[in-house]
């Protein structure tokens, strides 16, 4: 019977170790990272979000309009140690709500929270050099999208 659970164990063992190689594995939306920035006419906006380090990505935005700015987020994307990729909001400053990876693909990313008052889903995706933002309840209605350019930053060439 002793070897039978010296079996068990090996083989739990077995799956705790693979489910942290399935973490380490899990891949971030790094064609996200860069500068991005959108403007319509006195409209603007701009999102930040840095390179995939230690399973996570860390991203600011904000809008404005001229001179007055609207409104501003912080935002990371993080792998968990369970290996799911989360998104977590945080407007303002505000406590993070967190949205669950619902579909990925190498260009596009999109993550969903039910519960949330709104948005309920938000997504990335490139559209040739384009970075592409919509937020949106869950069955796709209030939608808001952003359709970003890269920015270039300026060289200091002293």
């Amino acid at each position: 019977m002793s070897r039978y659970l010296l079996l068990a164990v090996v083989a739990g063992c077995q799956l705790v170790v693979a489910g942290g190689a399935r973490a380490v594995d899990a891949p971030l939306p790094e064609f996200m990272a860069g500068t991005w920035m959108m403007e319509q006419g006195a409209e603007w906006s701009d999102e930040l979000w840095s390179d995939a380090k230690g399973g996570l990505m860390l991203g600011v935005a904000r809008t404005g309009f001229g001179t007055e700015l609207k409104t501003w987020e912080l935002a990371r994307i993080e792998r968990k140690v369970d290996g799911s990729i989360s998104f977590h909001a945080q407007p303002k400053g505000a406590p993070p709500t967190e949205f669950k990876q619902v579909l990925r693909s190498a260009d596009s990313v999109e993550f969903a929270n039910p519960a949330n008052d709104y948005p309920q889903r938000i997504r990335y995706w490139r559209q040739g050099q384009l970075l592409m933002a919509e937020i949106s309840k869950l069955d796709g209605s209030q939608v808001m999208r952003w359709n970003y350019r890269p920015v270039i930053p300026p060289r200091d060439d002293r």
